[in-house]
Parts: C-alpha cells; sequence; structure tokens
C-alpha cells in the first residue's frame, strides 16, 4: 500500500498581522487624543472673542502686534512697517522706521489695561482684532499717527490715513524717506 501525501496550501505570512495591529493601535491612539484637543481646533470656536489684558502683561512685539499674556494679536486692518527698515529723515539720516511704529504703538498703550475684540486669524494664526487701550482705540491711533498703513478694505483705516497723509503726520512727513511700500500708496 502506498501512502498518499496531501499537500497543504502553505500558511498566509504573518508580517500584516503585526501591521494591521499597529495601525488599528495608532487609529486607536489618535482618536483617543482627539477627544482631549479643544474644540477651537474643529471650527467650533466662536468667531469673535472678547480679550482684556492687564497693563504689566501686555507687551508690543512689533507696530502691528501685542502679546496679551500669553496670547499675540495683530492689529486688523493695519500694516505697519517692520522692526528693521530703514526711513530717512527730511536731513538725509537714516532711522529704524519699523522700530519706530513699535515705540509708537507702546506709547499708546503704556501703563493702560488693554481690551481687545479678536474677529478672525492672519495667515500665520495670529489672532486679528481691534484694540482700545485709555479711551483709545489703537488700531486707528496708530494709523492717524501715521506708523501704520490702512489695508484695503479698512474705510474707517483708509480715512484715518488720508488725514495722516495730509498733516504729513509720522511717516508722511518726509514720503521720500519712507518705505517703498509707503510711497507706492495712491
Amino acid at each position: 500500500m502506498t501512502r498518499r501525501r496531501i499537500f497543504r496550501p502553505a500558511p498566509a505570512p504573518r508580517r500584516w498581522r503585526g501591521f494591521a495591529l499597529g495601525s488599528s493601535l495608532a487609529m486607536l491612539v489618535l482618536a483617543m487624543a482627539g477627544l482631549g484637543l479643544p474644540a477651537n481646533l474643529f471650527g467650533s470656536a466662536p468667531r469673535e472673542q472678547d480679550w482684556v489684558a492687564s497693563a504689566d502683561s501686555v507687551r508690543v512685539v512689533d507696530g502691528d502686534t501685542l502679546r496679551l499674556g500669553e496670547r499675540t494679536l495683530r492689529l486688523a486692518g493695519l500694516i505697519s512697517p517692520p522692526r528693521g527698515q530703514t526711513c530717512t529723515t527730511p536731513g538725509g539720516v537714516g532711522f529704524d522706521c519699523g522700530g519706530a511704529a513699535a515705540e509708537a504703538l507702546a506709547r499708546l498703550v503704556q501703563r493702560s489695561d488693554i481690551a481687545c475684540r479678536v474677529r478672525g486669524r492672519d495667515r500665520f494664526g495670529r489672532a486679528l482684532g481691534v484694540c482700545e487701550a485709555g479711551g483709545l482705540e489703537t488700531n486707528t491711533a496708530l494709523v492717524a499717527a501715521a506708523w501704520a498703513l490702512a489695508e484695503s478694505g479698512a474705510a474707517a483705516l483708509q480715512a484715518a490715513e488720508a488725514a495722516a497723509r495730509s498733516a504729513g503726520r509720522g511717516l508722511w512727513s518726509h514720503p521720500a524717506g519712507a518705505p517703498e511700500s509707503w510711497r507706492a500708496r495712491p
């Protein structure tokens, strides 16, 4: 009598079992982490918020950005020269007009509690808002003093910019020495 041999197919490789188990575990960890994330990452946060900071927690980052404690806020509707931007006086003396814009903002907010209305985010994720310090709206005051330009679409700030330009205040006091972006303004 001859013995018959029955061949069975080879078992499936077990390498996929480890991959599937690892993937499942990773998905479970991500799902659990998602439950602990702040709700505003999923678009359910309110579009507008009120932020308040005491005078001792307000820091000026540059001519259009403030630190309110741990939060960073960019003043909405305006553009100030960046720190290090060189401008010249009518006498031909160069100065850091971005630093001068930051100093002007610091004078506006010094020794004052500040209240800001956040109205969205800029392209860097910073909050955009309109602030008030010492009874003055900082956004309008900075443009009216000619240390910032009004962005297109900010009608109230554009009127303040036009008044500052015609009065020759701030960087409009010597347009030839202002930043290129200012000289190119219509």
